[in-house]
């Protein structure tokens, strides 16, 4: 049993721009150490493919439908159980440093009278996170993040800026003096003004050790979720990383034209977003993706240093560490930029776990090609700190049975949702903001995707593993869709609503509905003739209570 859980998330990040999936020029050595020494996971999906929702998934272990956070800046509803919540009845301290994305209840908290400032205040509005150091990386003027320790840092090192994560951490200065805004993706090629060791990414590594050092002295059994807020944009990076990688090293664009000329309605609306269409400029993506590189290979370089540290500590080997992504990044691929649609460079993460368990010796070093999802994490963190299963709850599985070799009965297809209602897209459809929403469901071959008011769309990845040709209208696979929409119809009936009763709990009681009506403990009678028949029946209560 693991004694802590090192929760690694990045922004962003696409699991093909890693060595150990398969990249063949940005090398990212640490990362692929850490699947030598646990699972690399090459079929993780995210519940929804932005930020918050799909972050709020892996805090609750729940679905985008039911914690109800499904958009960025849509709060999370007090109430809503997180992995702090599941965790400390364990003795577990569950402990933030970087991002989270989370938007507090405030109505919520209003309404219940709860203090935001309170100890549960503070609980609920981060998400169920310790803040040992919060930065969300869009600040300081923005809702994540009002007043960031990073700031004050920068200021202390001696950057003058009105606002250093900014104007400093990310944007560059010209020669003449000139600053040349991160934002702007003319840019991305540029030095960020800031020092390598002052950068956003250097700077949440050291406050982790430090965490991990204080912990030491504590004794208590922790889970630090290190949510590193890169390579998210602004794509910049500061020397030594921002001209280490050329256009020579991208890999090559997944677009063709035909998807661009016969595409899909909602596709075509997100096609023509700004995001987008900035790549389709001449030098766009040989300008912002060796930035993007950059910024992936100053992650791993940290982590080199943050695992030397574990080493010498003696934290490695009692600690699982889980490295993930919250969602990929389309960089230009299927004329698409950021991240909404469910190709998958932008639904499909990487996802490593290295179990220190002498349980998990057998696979070391191995891949599993198991369909997993984001929600898979919370159970799995539960069960490593021997807490019991709590499925009316967890909507997710543990993995704990594929890193120790065991072979469960596995989910057969992994489902993705995106609320496109505060997206231009939905306008430019003229779509109802009830209907905007986006399903997704992959069987491990063919992915089906639903939209209310279009025809789906639908790929198979075997066949086409580019997901150039929509066959969402093809006669020959009317089968395959009906099949695909059936199991998402399934899963929408079996969302787990009901939370505060375990099954557990109703599973007991099955014996006694059998031995007595269970209605005769509240004193309602239903369904009875005469005394005659309520006095038997009574004596059955009677006898039942008698054999316990």
């Amino acid at each position: 049993m693991a004694k802590n859980i090192l929760f690694i998330m990045c922004d962003q990040l696409r699991a093909d721009y890693l060595s150990c999936y398969g990249h063949p020029h940005l090398h990212t050595p640490n990362i692929d150490a850490l699947a030598a020494r646990g699972v690399r996971f090459t079929q993780t999906f995210v519940q929804s493919t932005i930020c918050g929702p799909s972050r709020m998934c892996a805090y609750t272990g729940r679905y985008m439908r039911s914690h109800g956070s499904t958009q960025n800046g849509v709060p999370l509803k007090v109430g809503e159980l997180t992995l702090g919540d599941h965790l400390k009845p364990l003795g577990v301290r569950t402990v933030l440093v970087g991002k989270t994305h989370m938007v507090a209840d405030e109505d919520g908290m209003d309404r219940l009278g709860i203090d935001p400032a309170s100890v549960i205040g503070v609980h609920i509005s981060e998400c169920g996170f310790e803040p040992y150091e919060r930065d969300d990386g869009l600040h300081p003027d923005g809702p994540y993040s009002p007043d960031p320790a990073y700031d004050s840092y920068l200021r202390r090192q001696g950057y003058a800026a009105k606002n250093p994560w900014e104007h400093v951490a990310n944007s560059g200065l010209a020669a003449d003096g000139t600053l040349q805004n991160g934002w702007l993706y003319a840019h991305a090629d540029k030095p960020a003004q800031v020092r390598d060791d002052d950068a956003e990414t250097p700077y949440m590594t050291r406050r982790a050790m430090q965490f991990m050092a204080e912990a030491q002295a504590d004794g208590r059994p922790w889970c630090l979720h290190l949510s590193y807020i890169k390579p998210h944009w602004p794509y910049i990076v500061p020397a030594p990383y921002h001209d280490m990688y050329s256009p020579d090293d991208l890999l090559p664009v997944v677009r063709d034209e035909a998807e661009r000329q016969s595409a899909h309605p909602v596709l075509a609306a997100f096609q023509a977003e700004r995001y987008s269409t900035v790549f389709n400029r001449t030098g766009a993506r040989e300008t912002v993706i060796p930035a993007y590189m950059g910024l992936i290979k100053q992650i791993d370089d940290q982590l080199g240093h943050l695992f030397a540290f574990m080493d010498k500590a003696g934290l490695t080997e009692e600690t699982m560490v889980v490295f993930t992504s919250d969602h990929g990044d389309y960089l230009g691929d299927h004329w698409l930029g950021e991240k909404y649609m469910f190709h998958n460079p932008s639904v499909k993460v990487p996802l490593i776990i290295a179990d220190p368990s002498p349980a998990a010796d057998a696979t070391r070093g191995t891949v599993s090609d198991a369909l997993v999802e984001m929600i898979d994490l919370a159970p799995t963190f539960v069960e490593a700190f021997g807490g019991p299963p709590l499925p009316h709850i967890l909507e997710g599985r543990s993995l704990l049975p594929l890193l120790r070799a065991e072979s469960p009965s596995w989910r057969k297809v992994v489902i993705s949702e995106y609320d496109y209602a505060f997206d231009l897209a939905r306008v430019n459809l003229a779509v109802p903001v009830p209907d905007a929403r986006l399903y997704m469901v992959y069987d491990g071959r063919f992915k089906y995707i639903h939209a209310d008011g279009f025809a789906p769309m639908l790929y198979d990845l075997t066949t086409d593993p580019q997901e150039f040709t929509d066959l969402g209208t093809d006669p020959a696979h009317t089968e395959t869709r009906a099949r695909l929409y059936e199991a998402l119809a399934k899963w929408s009936r079996t969302t787990r609503t009901q939370t505060t009763v375990s099954d557990a709990a109703v599973i007991a009681s099955d014996k006694a509905a059998q031995a007595y009506d269970l209605n005769l403990e509240s004193g309602v009678l239903i369904g009875y003739w005469d005394e005659a028949e309520l006095a038997t029946e009574q004596a059955k209560r009677t006898a039942f209570k008698a054999s316990l």
